[in-house]
Parts: C-alpha cells; structure tokens; sequence
C-alpha cells in the first residue's frame, strides 16, 4: 500500500469519525457519499433558485404579457416560442417554477406540522378515545376520492384561491399521521420518557418537547413526499380547472397547450412537462436518497 493511499484512508477514516460524534453528522456523512441524492439536491437546488429569482422579480415577471405573435418558433426573441396569445412560454414556466414551490412549500409544512400534531397526540393517548376519534377522522378522509373533496372545497369557498391548498393539507396528513402515531406509540415506553412523567413532567411537554423531536426523520421525509405529492396533484386539478386561478403553472400551460397541439405547435406542452418531470424526479431521488440516509440500519455502514 503506498503512502498516497494510506493518507487518503486515514483521512477518510478520521472525516468518518468526526462526523459519527452526532447522529445528523452521521445522516449528513451518509447522503453526501451518495451521488444521486448529492445530484438531485443540486437539481432542486437550482429550481429553488430559479423560484427565488421570480419572488426577487429578477425574472420571470413578463409571463401574463402578449408580446409577440400567435405560436412564433423559438428564437432570440422568444426562447422557446410563444402560446396562442403570443405570451412567451419561457417566461411562464419560470413562473410556474415559483407556483410549484409555493404550493409544495404551504402544503409541505402544514400538512406535516398538523399529522405531527394529530399522530403524536393519537399516539401517546392510544386505545383512548382521543385515538379512536383521530384515526375515524382519517379513516373518513381517506374514504373520500380526493378530487371530488377538492371540487367540494372549492364550490364550498366559492372560488377561494386558497381552496386547493386547504384540500390538500386537509387530506395529505394522514399518512404522516398514521406513521408518527406508530412511532410514538414506541417511544413512549422508553425510560427517558417513564423518567419525565415520574418527576411530574406535563404531558403536553412529554409530547412536543421529549417524544415529536424523535420523529424529526419521519417528518423530514415524510415532507419531500408531500412537496411532490402537492406539485403533481396541482397540475392536475390545475388542468381540470380546479386548481390556480389568479396565475400560472405547469398544470395551466399543460391545459392550455391542448389548441397548441391540435394546431401542429408542441413548444407550450413539452416545456412545461420537462420543467415538472425534471423537478418531481429529482425530488423523488433526493427523497429515497434521504431516507436511506436517515436508516439506522443504514447509517452505520
């Protein structure tokens, strides 16, 4: 063995060592040695940028003004052409790009945050009446179709153009309910948790302070699912008409791409497509990659 390669092994061994003081050091050491999630945190990386630039009004502001003729082929006018009413597709799916992360962003925290806060509580008081009534109310709203709950929401609100992010958060935290309900349901048979109620430590503080920070991974993960899950489900309901109406999105363009093709022109569907494929793959990879990253089976390797 020559030295070059005993040195890089001893400073392999130590930057492991050193990241093995703290269990998120650990998760971090892990992720960073997988180059697919290292590559799709950069991909998402970007897209975040590109949102950030469009809050910034950097770019992307001139998505809604008719500047050009009907469906012109791209060029240095217009990079990737225009729509039916001359509006520059370029410019409108970089704003959808800030529409995706909005809405996945909202939808992430709050529907995370609220199955956090139903899971733990149907967790720790589990076989009690507070449990059965938490699991029949997700029982229920999983019972309902969910683009059916959505129209319901939206007729109910009378065109709000927040009704798709209520049906949304009002629905996708179930999953992270049941799962945190699960682990909790664990954690709250450890000792350190027997150790707080014996010195009279409040139940509501066990709960948020002791046990929920515990299920930090599941959340995390759980979050990047939902922030997919919120991004695709509003291109649909974006295409049936029940999704943004006071902007613009990949769904919008998608929809209004149905003349575009007909007339022989396919700049306004594929660019919105590839911007959502790229986004919800890469988001998908980063979110495997991350709970491999976060399995203790996993971790030690």
């Amino acid at each position: 063995m020559t030295e070059q390669t005993s040195t890089t092994i001893a400073v392999n061994t130590a930057e492991g060592r050193q990241y093995s003081e703290s269990p998120w050091g650990r998760v971090w050491y892990k992720f960073r040695r997988d180059r697919t999630g290292m590559l799709s945190l950069g991909i998402v990386a970007l897209y975040f940028l590109v949102a950030l630039g469009v809050w910034l009004g950097i770019w992307g502001q001139g998505w809604s003004e008719n500047t050009g003729p009907m469906w012109a082929a791209p060029g240095t006018d217009h990079w990737l052409g225009t729509n039916v009413i001359g509006q520059d597709i370029y410019q409108r799916a970089i704003y959808s790009t800030r529409t995706a992360f909005e809405i996945g962003l909202v939808v992430a925290v709050l529907a995370t945050l609220l199955g956090a806060l139903l899971g733990a509580l149907s967790g720790y008081y589990s076989n009690t009446w507070v449990d059965e009534l938490i699991l029949w109310l997700t029982g229920v709203l999983d019972s309902i179709p969910f683009y059916l709950f959505v129209a319901a929401v939206a007729f109910a609100l009378q065109g709000n153009p927040y009704a798709m992010h209520i049906a949304m958060i009002s629905t996708f935290w179930t999953t992270t309910a049941r799962l945190v309900r699960g682990d909790v349901i664990k954690l709250k048979n450890f000792d350190f948790v027997e150790a707080a109620r014996a010195i009279g430590v409040p139940q509501f503080k066990i709960i948020f302070r002791h046990i929920l920070p515990n299920t930090f991974h599941i959340l995390l993960v759980q979050s990047t699912i939902t922030f997919v899950s919120a991004i695709k489900s509003e291109v649909i309901l974006s295409f049936l008409g029940l999704g943004v109406s006071d902007g613009v999105s990949w769904g919008l363009m998608i929809a209004e791409s149905t003349q575009d093709v007909q007339a022989g022109h396919f700049s306004n569907f594929i660019t919105a497509s590839v911007f959502l494929f790229v986004l919800v793959m890469a988001f998908n990879m980063f979110s495997d990659s991350l709970q491999d990253a976060l399995d203790p089976k996993k971790v030690h390797e």
